[in-house]
């Protein structure tokens, strides 16, 4: 396909005179998307499909950054989200959508015994952390995942700037699949709180959760499961639920509302109800567009086959992108990770290839065949099986241009871009 990026390239170029990286997320600015190669701007998306601005056409395995789960514009979240645009947005009092947004959750979520509401992830996990920190009078925590950009997790990261040094001190991150790094913290400090994804690139040993519990509860800490990517996602319960392990305290947030900006903080009454004390309010914790969009997402998770639906589909591309690493015999150079439903292309570390020279050359392929990914497939109810084999062929373009790499012919001479640069990594 012959795809071009001028209005992309034009509103980055505008965007970045009032904009801090031309971008309000992350994870959409450059830092990610190679310039040269790449759409930065979107015009609309339908079910698994995404247009840009120059009216290219996207298979999406971004998905709003694992946000969209039933697909964009699911016409009973936004039949919900119209009629309660109506009767009003945000009220000088609370919206009964609060309580049944909170009872859903309760009824399908096994930590969650009371419920309250953010609007980002951050919001949860910092939330999570403050009542941790109030139950148990202690300032530690040991993290392992991604877990926000608020101070007390990113803390841990080398994107630590504007981080006070007395913070940084508090924040100690532990090695998913190793106990004994996880012990190690507990040990050397009075922790209030242990948090993780409860998966996200690997697959937990046999017993790994289970004993994470075990030890966070040794060493009189909470166990809290960043839900944020896995709620809602591994199954109507969450990895909890997958997994049977329950923690004190679970955050939630992406795909819960489909897009819609809500998050959540749940749990065990005894450590909720410190939420009554600590400060955790927000103007629009109670905004009901969000919460009609929730309660409409969460109703239809339980009444559609959206999961399995969403794992089956992940269980076929899973299979058929690790026959192609096969048949193209570069097993030494890629592999397939993480759960069906949000699965990764792992870019192994390579004496031969430099590891981001070939994650752009990826980067440019995939957008080039209409594949809109940053190295991830998170499923979305929407997807078909023409999406699939589409990714599919793309892949089958890139393994064949990898293929064709020798001495007289680089990595880089294949780029019609400069290279990403190494970024503070968090999985």
């Amino acid at each position: 396909m012959d795809y071009t990026y001028i209005n992309s390239e034009s509103l980055l170029e505008r965007a970045q005179q009032s904009i801090p990286l031309g971008s309000q997320t992350f994870s959409k600015s450059y830092t990610q998307y190679p310039l040269g190669v790449s759409p930065y701007f979107a015009e609309k998306a339908d079910g698994s499909h995404l247009w840009d601005v120059d009216g290219n056409e996207y298979v999406d395995f971004i998905n709003s950054l694992a946000a969209i789960t039933l697909g964009y514009n699911d016409k009973d979240v936004i039949q919900a989200v119209k009629d309660q645009l109506e009767k009003g947005t945000i009220f000088s009092l609370s919206h009964k959508l609060e309580i049944e947004v909170a009872e859903k959750i309760i009824e399908m979520v096994p930590c969650a015994e009371m419920v309250r509401f953010g609007k980002n992830g951050s919001d949860a996990t910092a939330g999570a952390i403050r009542v941790a920190r109030a139950f148990t009078h202690r300032d530690h925590v040991a993290v392992c995942g991604y877990h926000g950009w608020q101070d007390w997790y990113i803390a841990s990261t080398p994107r630590n700037l504007g981080v006070p040094k007395a913070t940084c001190e508090l924040t100690h991150t532990f090695t998913y699949n190793d106990l004994v790094s996880l012990e190690k913290i507990l040990k050397s400090h009075e922790c209030a709180a242990v948090i993780l994804e409860p998966m996200n690139i690997q697959e937990p040993n046999p017993g790994f959760l289970e004993s994470v519990k075990q030890l966070t509860h040794k060493y009189g800490a909470l166990l809290i499961f960043d839900e944020t990517v896995t709620g809602f996602r591994f199954s109507n319960g969450g990895a909890q639920e997958l997994f049977g392990v329950t923690p004190d305290l679970a955050t939630f947030g992406k795909g819960m509302a489909n897009g819609y900006p809500i998050s959540a903080v749940a749990g065990k009454q005894e450590y909720m109800k410190l939420m009554e004390e600590i400060f955790f309010s927000f103007t629009f914790g109670g905004e009901t567009l969000s919460l009609a969009a929730a309660l409409a997402t969460l109703t239809k998770l339980q009444k559609k086959p959206v999961i399995e639906a969403m794992r089956a589909k992940g269980e076929i591309l899973v299979y058929k992108l690790n026959a192609l690493i096969k048949q193209y015999e570069l097993c030494d150079l890629f592999a397939v990770s993480g759960n069906p439903v949000w699965s990764f292309f792992v870019l192994k570390e390579s004496d031969e290839y430099d590891v981001w020279d070939m994650k752009t050359l990826y980067l440019q392929e995939m957008f080039a065949s209409g594949i809109l990914t940053l190295t991830t497939h998170n499923m979305s109810y929407a997807h078909t099986d023409e999406d699939i084999a589409k990714l599919m062929y793309a892949y089958d373009c890139f393994f064949s241009k990898v293929q064709s790499i020798s001495n007289t012919n680089s990595v880089k001479d294949m780029l019609g871009c400069e290279s990403l640069q190494p970024l503070f990594k968090v999985r």
